[in-house]
């Protein structure tokens, strides 16, 4: 599951996104899905003319941040 949460960015003037929550249930980690997931969201993002798409993760969150 992913989310993507939209606002309007006054410096690039047009539709940016938050990349949040996205969670891979545990029996499939590690084997593809979450960069799968996070391919199929930025695609989608960029199909929609997203000019921006940022994503967090929280500063002990070390699995995320291999991926990203």
């Amino acid at each position: 599951m992913v989310s993507l949460l939209y606002t309007v960015s006054t410096a690039l003037g047009g539709t940016v996104a938050l990349l949040e929550d996205m969670i891979v249930a545990s029996p499939y980690q590690n084997q593809g899905a979450g960069k799968a997931l996070l391919n199929h969201a930025l695609a989608f993002a960029q199909n929609q003319k997203i000019k921006r798409v940022t994503l967090l993760t929280d500063k002990t969150n070390t699995k995320a941040q291999r991926l990203y």
